[in-house]
């Protein structure tokens, strides 16, 4: 990664700290992932993206600002990814995975604060994040009491912009949440210097929901009696779903698919006899790993996220077929309200836990 050292300097990164992170980040990555036997062949590209996290895509983002685009930061999955494509902008998710620089959040927020949330802001506070630094606009959310007051503060530090997610589910709610995505259309434009047309959002919506397809298509494989993938491997590829450019990654996402499905046929499985367990609870961000690590290592396979970082993210498409800006905005708008919190247990019967992770974990 040596190569990258100008852009990161550029970017204004703590080099000497960064340096260490990125050993560590090797290091946990080869024990972890590399050790494993049996993997798809597929499986080398995320291997590749995750070799190049700080760097190729990093570069591919500088480029794209340098062509006049813009690249927007998220903490949630229901900042609406389809409103950033069309405005012409890419959309990076910036939750961080470890507490390396908890202590530099710290400086700034209560100790007791949410791990996951002193994690993100530690890694601006810490300068070790190239993709905050590349960030035009960064846009919070009102998911819980944690986060709200932390925009607050962050908002010192970066360029915010905060949606405000309704409290009840009554049918207001879904009113203001509608307000809301508009709200988002015009800040987006105002940073972008781009009319959102209804054929941009065609292609966002159509873009988004291809990627929502393709994760789709690989957590139903790992229903398979014969488990085609880990749960380590298929937990990589729903974590870079967040950042890597989203035709490559659903593409790549049905070539592994394809011959997941080969593997089914042959009845070649990997952790074959291990007990069946679903995560449920807080998203892992890269490089969050530990837990499934555990798990795998430890007699048991893992079949399904329950979170973020795994179904919330691609359950419920978008319906493409209004014909107007408004009719588009008001479709994305209740695809978020459709999106539940506990959506999708892949063949309960054969399931033998499900493990509720804490933020803490």
């Amino acid at each position: 990664m040596s190569t990258y050292t100008e852009m990161w300097e550029g970017l204004g990164l703590d080099l000497q700290r960064h340096e260490q992170l990125m050993q560590l980040l090797g290091e946990f990555y080869t024990g972890i992932y590399l050790s494993q036997h049996d993997r798809p062949k597929g499986m080398g590209y995320f291997d590749f993206v995750v070799s190049e996290v700080h760097g190729l895509r990093v570069q591919e983002l500088q480029e794209h600002k340098r062509r006049g685009g813009h690249v927007v930061g998220t903490f949630c999955v229901f900042v609406p990814e389809e409103l950033i494509l069309a405005a012409g902008g890419v959309c990076v998710g910036l939750c961080a995975g470890t507490d390396f620089p908890a202590a530099d959040a710290e400086a700034v927020l209560p100790r007791s604060m949410c791990p996951l949330i002193k994690s993100a802001v530690g890694f601006k506070l810490a300068r070790l994040c190239p993709y905050v630094e590349s960030c035009d606009l960064v846009v919070g959310e009102t998911t819980c009491d944690g986060k709200k007051k932390t925009w607050e503060v962050f908002s010192q530090h970066v360029p915010m912009y905060v949606m405000e997610l309704p409290q009840k589910t009554a049918n207001r709610g879904n009113g203001m949440w509608l307000d809301e995505v508009r709200l988002f259309k015009e800040r987006l434009e105002q940073l972008t210097g781009v009319k959102i047309t209804q054929e941009g959002l065609a292609r966002g919506v159509q873009l988004v929901n291809a990627k929502r397809q393709a994760l789709a298509r690989l957590y139903d494989l790992r229903k398979h009696p014969a488990l085609p993938i880990s749960g380590k491997d298929a937990l990589l590829i729903s974590q870079t779903a967040f950042y890597d450019d989203v035709e490559c990654f659903t593409a790549k996402v049905n070539e592994l698919c394809d011959e997941l499905e080969e593997r089914v046929g042959r009845s070649q499985g990997v952790l074959n006899g291990s007990k069946r367990l679903v995560i449920s609870g807080t998203p892992m961000a890269i490089p969050n790993w530990k837990l499934h690590h555990v798990i795998e290592t430890s007699g048991g396979a893992v079949v399904c996220e329950e979170s973020c970082t795994g179904t919330r993210y691609f359950t419920n498409e978008v319906d493409p077929s209004p014909a107007t800006v408004d009719g588009m905005i008001e479709a994305i708008a209740m695809r978020y309200v459709k999106t539940p919190c506990a959506c999708f247990t892949p063949n309960a019967e054969r399931l033998d836990n499900v493990v509720r992770r804490p933020a803490s974990v």
